[in-house]
């Protein structure tokens, strides 16, 4: 793992924050660690084909989490949702590297986070309608407990695959 590249991804993650105007939002967590990722995507067409304009996240967990998001965010800008769907874990750390085999799980936490914003996560409106556009919690009011309104899906991950 090149530390340099983990260390500057660390103290200046970009994309870190929530976007108001997303078209769609993943979470995925494991309560076992307390690990918890949350992307966030705007679409937009381009040439007749829906891409990826904006991506950002939010984190709670350990850091690498926050630097292999960050790298995510960027990676994911012009890409169509196939090419999306097929980046793994792997090719999101970037120039991270591979990364050390007690933090692979946070690869995972943000390839999970991204399937299911693409997957539809929480969508809440139309692809261009920012009227229907329903704001749910933040992460941070899904770590304080169980969420009740169907809008967030939190899925467990095996920590040993």
């Amino acid at each position: 793992m090149n530390e340099n590249t983990l260390n500057d991804a660390i103290a200046n993650p970009q994309n870190l924050g929530e976007m108001s105007d997303a078209d769609s939002i993943g979470t995925v967590g494991s309560p076992e660690c307390g690990d918890m990722v949350r992307m966030w995507l705007k679409f937009k067409e381009e040439n007749g084909r829906k891409t990826i304009d904006r991506a950002s996240f939010q984190s709670f967990g350990c850091q690498t989490a926050i630097a292999v998001a960050s790298m995510a965010t960027e990676m994911l800008k012009g890409k169509t949702i196939d090419e999306a769907r097929e980046l793994s874990a792997e090719q999101m750390t970037g120039e991270l590297g591979p990364l050390p085999p007690m933090k692979i799980h946070c690869g995972q936490l943000v390839e999970g986070a991204l399937k299911n914003a693409l997957d539809g996560g929480s969508t809440t409106q139309a692809p261009g309608d920012t009227q229907g556009l329903v704001s749910g919690p933040t992460l941070a009011d899904s770590l304080r407990g169980p969420q009740t309104s169907g809008k967030i899906r939190i899925v467990k991950l095996d920590p040993n695959s």
